[in-house]
């Protein structure tokens, strides 16, 4: 039976920390770091009986933004409804009802957002990044 959690306590940070270590977004990320960010995020971890299959988290000021990063599903669990599953938990919890915006960037997995109400930028001219895609393999 797949469970969500916020629980940070029963979270596995090996887990979620080899997973986003190795990922395309945050390839190399220090474990240091990677701990601060789930230590100021909204983090949800799906699991499977015991074990953690999947992770994501946002980042918020609870009242006007919210920025969802780190989703995944173990390659073992993807195709049983688990992203859906916490997709649902992110959408309905409580401290993110009423904000004014969420956002996210992904590269396959619009389908998935789509069905959360979750559309391309209205205005992308307006919007605006300072990216540093290579940080970690110049910062230990």
């Amino acid at each position: 039976m797949i469970t969500i959690s916020t629980d940070k306590n029963s979270f596995d940070f090996e887990v979620i920390y080899h997973f986003i270590s190795t990922s395309y977004w945050a390839k190399g990320i220090p474990r240091k770091v990677m701990q601060k960010a789930i230590d100021n995020s909204l983090c949800f971890a799906a699991f499977d009986g015991e074990s953690q299959v999947g992770f994501a988290r946002v980042i918020t000021d609870g009242a006007t933004f919210g920025y969802l990063a780190d989703v995944f599903v173990l390659e073992s669990h993807r195709g049983l409804g688990i992203s859906k599953k916490m997709m649902e938990q992110v959408s309905n919890h409580p401290e993110l009802q009423g904000l004014r915006r969420m956002m996210l960037a992904t590269y396959d997995a619009h389908g998935l957002y789509q069905q959360f109400d979750f559309k391309p930028l209205s205005n992308p001219a307006n919007m605006m990044e300072c990216w540093d895609p290579d940080i970690y393999s110049r910062t230990t």
